[in-house]
């Protein structure tokens, strides 16, 4: 009689620890990337009677195993994009400075004062490097956005495609190259554009095309800019000229359609130059003289004002000068047993012997998940299903307290014997 008093405070342990549990769940219902457990019950090793199996008693009720939940949490949009979700397995890694490497779900990250991407308890985000090219380098390391700027790009190549009017005549006065602080004679001319195009150094130069018609079906172009650094003091210098031809349909004829021309820079420090004119599918239709698209392949230099996340995980800059750099992309780890993973607080896991050693892959490869920016993972506790765990503690709970007072009173009738 008195194991069954003894019996009895084993369940009332084993469920107000089962208790425990549910209570850790619904608190971190709010949670980001809180990953729910569940208590796993299990009989107390029985007392045999009289030697046979079948006369086996049990000892009570323990938690074999506190069981932690993988389970996918709902996706919650942020305004923003450092917040990252994982949709699939794998874990975020952090790595404390000089300190050890945890993982994690949970996605708040944001940019510490020296420019690291870190989570809320300051422990950097790890990611692969990558070249200058954007091509990933398989190390893993910190990822660093502070002072990063895109580097300028020199002009090599002007795109233009023009309609020249067919009822243009030659104009009155003949073409004469400028020199010197005027633009050439619109009496000299059938028609103009500009475009800026950059030195090696990102700075922007203007620079003009002019349309000159010399005969039926024959026109040649020149190339125009401002040779000197002084704004002050311009000296429009000619770089070139380029005969374009078309047929009697008004299509080019003109093979190739491009021509090279030489800018010298030297004045603001940066190289001489060579750009291409390409002047493929202009047109002389009997229409006003326009510019159909023009475009040119050079920039200046950018600083970093947005950074953005694809599902890749591959994070990238957006500069002023409008280019978009890859800096580094997100890696995640897989365990073969994530949930023996020892839980340390703050939405952080260790690896242990248990879990196994992690593997590593960028999103969406060797079974990680994707990754969301502008998203964070919500708890995945099931508010509902914990309530239910609940009201089974309590009543196991109830119940144990029950066997432990109806034990009482036989020991008591028992006591009343020799009275």
């Amino acid at each position: 009689m008195l194991t069954s008093l003894f019996t009895g405070i084993s369940g009332l342990n084993a469920n107000s620890l089962a208790l425990s549990v549910v209570g850790d769940n619904i608190a971190n219902a709010n949670t980001v990337g809180f990953k729910s457990s569940r208590a796993n019950f299990g009989d107390i090793l029985s007392q045999t009677l009289g030697g046979a199996s079948a006369m086996q008693v049990g000892r009570g009720a323990m938690i074999i195993d506190i069981q932690k939940m993988f389970t996918q949490g709902t996706l919650e949009t942020t305004a923003n994009p450092l917040d990252l979700a994982i949709e699939g397995d794998g874990f975020f890694i952090v790595r404390q400075l000089n300190g050890p490497t945890y993982y994690t779900r949970a996605g708040q990250f944001r940019l510490d004062k020296d420019g690291y991407v870190v989570d809320p308890n300051g422990y950097r985000l790890q990611a692969y490097q990558m070249n200058p090219d954007g091509t990933v380098t398989g190390a893993i390391g910190d990822i660093y956005l502070a002072g990063l700027m895109s580097e300028p790009r020199a002009t090599n190549e002007v795109k233009i495609q023009v309609n020249l009017d067919s009822r243009q005549t030659v104009p009155s006065q003949p073409w004469t190259s400028p020199s010197g602080p005027n633009l050439p004679d619109p009496n000299t001319y059938n028609f103009s554009t500009a475009i800026t195009i950059y030195d090696s150094q990102g700075n922007p130069h203007l620079v003009y095309t002019y349309f000159v018609k010399t005969a039926a079906n024959q026109w040649t172009a020149y190339m125009v800019y401002d040779s000197s650094s002084d704004p002050t003091n311009p000296n429009y210098t000619e770089a070139g000229s380029f005969n374009i031809t078309f047929d009697e349909n008004g299509r080019l004829t003109t093979d190739p359609p491009t021509s090279s021309f030489n800018f010298d820079f030297t004045p603001w420090g940066a190289a001489a130059q060579n750009v291409t004119f390409n002047f493929t599918d202009s047109t002389q239709f009997g229409s006003p003289n326009a510019v159909v698209f023009q475009t040119q392949n050079g920039y200046s230099s950018g600083n970093l004002i947005a950074v953005t996340v694809d599902q890749d995980g591959v994070i990238s800059g957006v500069f002023t000068n409008g280019q978009v750099k890859k800096v580094a992309q997100v890696v995640l780890a897989k365990f073969v047993a994530a949930h023996n993973l020892t839980k340390v607080g703050k939405n952080l896991f260790l690896e242990s012997y248990g879990s196994g050693n992690p593997t590593y892959g960028a999103p969406g490869t060797v079974g990680v998940g994707k990754v969301f920016a502008n998203s964070l993972e919500a708890s995945n506790v099931d508010l509902a299903e914990e309530f239910v765990r609940m009201i089974a503690a309590q009543r196991g709970y109830q119940a144990n307290v029950r066997v432990i007072t109806t034990t009482d009173n036989m020991l008591n009738e028992l006591m009343n014997i020799v009275r």
